[in-house]
């Protein structure tokens, strides 16, 4: 499924604080006015850009650390291996395909069989199109960014509500949603509970993002820079976590999972190892 969305109707769902973050700003005088230049800018361009998502919604288990998707693509996961952590993965918020391959967290019941995966990306002309003043450049760069992870807000909600609806009756307002009250999970490729970059080979092998104009480096990094993708996962328990500092048995488990070298898996997990 693929959905184009309007400036108009994501401004609602951005997260202005990240926003002020990446300009460094901390006084509310200083935010104001910035938020006032950036809602002029989006209204002077209302009608020049939008943002895009692309959706598949499959039925899945989970097979050891593996999300396993009934068509019978695999999601290869990473595991929490530090002493003290709960020895999360994300897998363990599925059902488990065989009765074999216990989840760790089976007393997290029911679980579910169904998982959503997506992208979501700007306009690349947010990127491109104001190279020749600094300012504004940067405006528009952080913007993209923001209306990025704002398609991202409202894809998750019309998946909650309607499209997967095991939240038909939410009422959270863009606050509440901004604080992730919502029922079910949202790991972005790249974020602590999925930190391996490459994962987007394989959803790119589901979503097709070209098809919304979103292009892979070598190492899965994403173009344009405003693009997200990730998983989408409606566990009533399921919550973010940090996989943290893996060792080398899980880093041989894991290559051999993905079907890759240990050490092409070591660049990709440079900052787990």
């Amino acid at each position: 499924m693929t959905f184009h969305y309007t400036i108009a109707e994501l401004q609602p769902y951005i997260n202005w604080a990240y926003f002020y973050h990446a300009w460094q700003l901390h006084q509310p005088d200083e935010q104001k006015r910035l938020r006032l230049e950036a809602e002029s800018f989006l209204r002077e361009h209302v009608e020049h850009y939008r943002a895009h998502a692309v959706l598949l919604l499959a039925d899945a288990h989970s097979d050891g650390d593996d999300i396993v998707l009934d068509s019978g693509e695999r999601i290869p996961c990473l595991r929490q291996q530090q002493e003290g952590s709960d020895y999360l993965c994300l897998a363990d918020f599925l059902s488990p395909l065989t009765s074999h391959h216990p989840s760790l967290t089976s007393h997290l019941s029911p679980l579910t069989s169904k998982i959503g995966l997506f992208a979501t990306s700007a306009d690349q002309g947010l990127e491109t199109d104001f190279a020749e003043d600094p300012y504004l450049k940067m405006m528009a760069q952080l913007l993209a960014d923001r209306l990025a992870e704002a398609a991202a807000e409202r894809l998750h909600e019309q998946v909650r509500k309607s499209i997967w609806g095991y939240a038909r009756h939410e009422q959270l307002s863009i606050e509440e949603m901004h604080q992730e009250r919502f029922q079910g999970i949202r790991p972005a490729v790249g974020y602590p509970s999925l930190p391996d970059a490459s994962i987007n080979f394989i959803l790119d092998e589901l979503l097709h993002m070209q098809d919304i104009g979103i292009t892979l480096t070598g190492s899965g990094a994403m173009r344009p820079h405003a693009s997200v993708s990730g998983l989408m996962m409606g566990h009533p328990q399921a919550h973010y976590f940090s996989i943290g500092k893996i060792g080398d048995d899980q880093v041989r488990d894991y290559a051999g999972r993905r079907g890759l070298p240990v050490e092409t898996v070591r660049k990709f997990l440079a900052s787990n190892l």
